[in-house]
C-alpha cells in the first residue's frame, strides 16, 4: 500500500469486528487531517494483502462509510474521501496536540502502557461528557450505535 495515506491495522484480539476497525481508523484519519477530501483509500485488494482479512469485510466497511457520507465508491476508479471530520486543534502543530504529546510523555515516564493510557483517557472523557451531557453529534451517534449493538 505504498503511497497510500492510510494503512489499516487489524487487532484480531480486540473483540472489535475488523470492518468496524477499518471505519474507526478511517474516521480517526479524517479527524486528524491525515485523510482529506479527494484522497483515495487503498483498494480492497490492497487492504486484504496487508491485513489478511476477507475482501467482503473491507467492502462492508467501505459501504458503511459511503452510507455515512464519508466516501464515494467510483466503479473502476476506487474509493474517495468526500467529507472531512477535521476540527481545529487536531492538526500536528496545534497547541492542544503539543500539550497532549507532553502529557503522553509524562504518562509513559510514569510507567503507563498504551492500554492504561487509553483507559484513563476514555474514563476521563466519559466522566467529562456525563457531567456535561455531551451535545456533540458524533458522540451521541457513537453512543447510539454502541447501545444498539449491546
Amino acid at each position: 500500500m505504498e503511497g497510500d495515506v492510510v494503512e489499516y491495522r487489524i487487532d484480531r484480539g480486540s473483540g472489535v469486528p475488523a470492518y468496524v476497525q477499518i471505519v474507526e481508523q478511517t474516521e480517526r484519519a479524517l479527524r486528524m487531517g491525515t485523510l482529506k477530501v479527494g484522497d483515495k483509500l487503498p483498494t480492497a485488494r490492497e487492504v486484504v494483502a496487508a491485513t489478511a482479512i476477507n475482501p467482503n469485510t473491507v467492502l462492508r466497511a467501505y459501504r458503511d462509510m459511503e452510507q455515512a457520507g464519508l466516501v464515494e465508491l467510483r466503479r473502476g476508479l476506487g474509493t474517495f474521501v468526500t467529507r472531512s471530520l477535521a476540527r481545529p486543534g487536531a492538526e500536528d502543530d496545534s497547541p492542544l496536540r503539543t500539550e497532549l504529546t507532553d502529557w503522553m510523555a509524562r504518562a509513559r515516564a510514569a510507567g503507563l502502557e498504551r492500554a492504561d493510557i487509553l483507559a484513563l483517557v476514555t474514563a476521563t472523557l466519559d466522566t467529562y461528557d456525563n457531567e456535561r451531557d455531551s451535545h456533540t453529534p458524533g458522540d451521541r451517534e457513537r453512543k447510539r450505535r454502541t447501545h444498539d449493538r449491546a
